[in-house]
C-alpha cells in the first residue's frame, strides 16, 4: 500500500491564536483546513487504526501514565504534516513519548499506519485544533520538549497575527513545560524567524540556549518543507528555548 508523503501537502502547523477564554482569539487561526484526498492506504489506516492510536479530544487533562504505561519525558510535536520526521524521531528514541498534533487527516493516516508498522510504543495522535489540547488536555509544568518545525509563516503583514510563534502563544507553550523542559522551532522563512527570535526572548520563563539562532540540532531529520526551502535558496534557521 502507497502511503507515499508527496501524496497531500497540509498546512504544517494546527493551533489557533490566543488564551483561553478570548472569544477574539479563538476566531483566529494559524492554520488552514486545506481540503486533500486522502489515499486508499492512509483511509484503510485511518479507519482501522485510529480507535488505537488517536487520542481522543476530552476536556479533561490526559494521564500520560495510562496512555503511554511509563513514566518516560512527553514530547509534543504541533503540526506534524505527513509525519516522517515524528516517526523517525519516535523509533530512534523508543525511550521518550511523543504526542502528535494535526489536523490534517491524510497525515494522521500516514502516522497511523507507520506506528503500527514499525510497532511504535511511544507515539500516539491528537486529532484536534492545538490550542485546545493545550489548554484543556496539557497539565501545567507536564511536558518535556515542543517541536515545531516549519509552522506557516503567514507571509502576509495582514496575517502575521495567525502567526503560531507569537503572545500570548508563547506564554501557553511556557506554561505547559516542565522546568529544563525546550521549546525547538524550525522555519525557512527569515523574516518570521526574526520576530519568533523576539517573542520568545520576550516571554517569561523561557531562555534562549543559544546567543541567537541554535546550530542545526543533528537528530532531527530533515522535513519535506525544509527540502523545499533549501531548493529555493532560502536559510534554514532553529530556534531553541529552554524553561527557567
Amino acid at each position: 500500500m502507497n502511503l507515499n508523503d508527496d501524496e497531500q501537502e497540509p498546512s504544517p502547523d494546527s493551533v489557533s491564536d490566543g488564551e483561553s477564554g478570548n472569544s477574539f482569539y479563538r476566531t483566529i487561526k494559524t492554520y488552514v483546513m486545506r481540503a486533500g484526498r486522502m489515499t486508499a492506504a492512509q483511509e484503510k489506516a485511518y479507519n482501522e487504526l485510529s480507535h488505537k492510536y488517536c487520542v481522543p479530544y476530552e476536556e479533561k487533562p490526559l494521564n500520560f501514565v495510562e496512555i503511554f504505561g511509563n513514566t518516560n519525558p512527553i514530547v509534543v510535536e504541533i503540526g506534524f504534516g505527513m509525519g516522517a520526521a515524528t516517526i523517525q524521531i519516535a523509533k530512534e528514541n523508543p525511550n521518550i513519548n511523543y504526542l502528535g498534533i494535526e489536523v490534517h487527516k491524510p497525515g494522521v493516516g500516514r502516522v497511523l499506519f507507520e506506528i503500527r508498522a514499525n510497532d511504535l510504543k511511544n507515539l500516539y495522535v491528537v486529532e484536534h485544533d492545538a490550542l485546545d489540547v493545550l489548554e484543556k488536555m496539557i497539565g501545567d509544568n507536564s511536558v518535556d520538549g515542543f517541536h515545531v518545525f516549519f509552522p506557516d509563516p503567514w507571509p502576509k503583514k495582514k496575517h502575521h497575527k495567525r502567526r503560531l510563534m507569537r503572545r500570548p502563544n508563547t506564554n501557553l507553550l511556557q506554561r505547559k513545560l516542565r522546568s529544563g523542559g525546550y521549546l525547538y522551532m524550525c522555519t525557512d522563512w527569515a523574516e518570521y524567524s526574526d520576530e519568533a527570535l523576539e517573542e520568545l526572548r520576550g516571554t517569561d520563563g523561557l531562555k534562549n540556549k543559544y546567543e541567537a539562532f541554535a546550530p542545526h540540532q543533528e537528530w532531527r531529520p530533515m522535513t519535506k518543507f525544509e527540502r523545499k526551502g533549501i531548493e529555493a535558496g532560502r536559510e534554514i534557521r532553529e530556534l531553541f528555548f529552554v524553561k527557567d
